[in-house]
């Protein structure tokens, strides 16, 4: 479990339970789980492109996220986040038929895509995932304070802050740069369970703002290291356990109760 070629999969799977487990704390007290969803399956197509062009497939993952902000930001005029998450996925899903089909990485590149394949992570990808990690955790603590206040009141974030819509950008970066890299761990369809299930749990546990983000930030290290070591004993997917164990901490989360109301102090 311990040996030196597990040695990328256990550094990449800390910073990303680091990232998602701190993003995951402002996903759910903005409730904008589906974004998190799209996000990651609307990156998926950069890898297929990448694969295309025979490039790091990090770079084609990064440059479709920052496409998927742009296009939700844009089409959230007028609309609901929800809607512009909405279609921002149907297109990206299309356009990543057709450039997998050109591609031709059918079985296993799209398993590693969508389920994640943390054994198979090379020194490249760590020095890429450790460097988006520091991106994202650095926006993260500059907006920080500001981003919490627009979570609990937009309203009153525009009146106080006046930039209600530069948030909403930084926050869009913030979630796209933490699903990025965290898809060779967990894969596009599982990433969002480990920023919701953790976060949810830790909100239900506290009413205070900052020990719920540090709550929601051990409980995913404790999901991604916890579905490792369940991996490399049943040979099962990374994926289904980071899932599993993820999907049991929302739900003991609603066990202990619906949830304060987050205090601002």
């Amino acid at each position: 479990m311990f040996a030196p070629f597990m040695a990328h999969a256990w550094i990449v799977a800390t910073l990303v339970a680091l990232v998602a487990g701190a993003v995951g704390f402002f996903v759910v007290a903005r409730r904008a789980a589906f974004a998190a969803h799209a996000l990651p399956l609307g990156a998926f197509p950069g890898a297929a492109a990448a694969g295309l062009l025979g490039v790091n497939p990090l770079l084609g993952l990064t440059l479709f996220a920052a496409l998927g902000v742009i296009a939700i930001t844009q089409l959230q005029r007028g609309e609901r986040r929800e809607v512009a998450s909405a279609l921002w996925l149907a297109l990206s899903l299309a356009v990543g038929t057709l450039l997998l089909s050109l591609s031709g990485q059918y079985a296993q590149g799209l398993y590693g895509l969508l389920f994640g394949e943390v054994l198979g992570i090379s020194a490249r990808q760590v020095l890429g995932v450790a460097i988006l990690s520091a991106l994202a955790l650095g926006l993260l603590a500059l907006f920080a304070r500001p981003l919490l206040l627009d979570s609990l009141s937009g309203e009153l974030a525009a009146a106080a802050l006046g930039r209600a819509r530069r948030l909403e950008w930084v926050f869009l970066l913030v979630l796209a740069l933490s699903t990025v890299m965290a898809l060779p761990v967990v894969g596009a369809l599982l990433v969002f369970s480990l920023m919701v299930g953790p976060a949810s749990a830790a909100r239900a546990l506290t009413d205070r703002p900052w020990r719920a983000l540090g709550g929601s930030v051990v409980l995913a290290l404790l999901v991604v290291w916890s579905a490792i070591a369940l991996a490399y004993l049943t040979d099962w997917p990374v994926g289904f356990f980071v899932g599993l164990l993820s999907g049991a901490c929302y739900v003991l989360g609603r066990l202990r109760g619906p949830g304060a109301a987050v205090q601002t102090a």
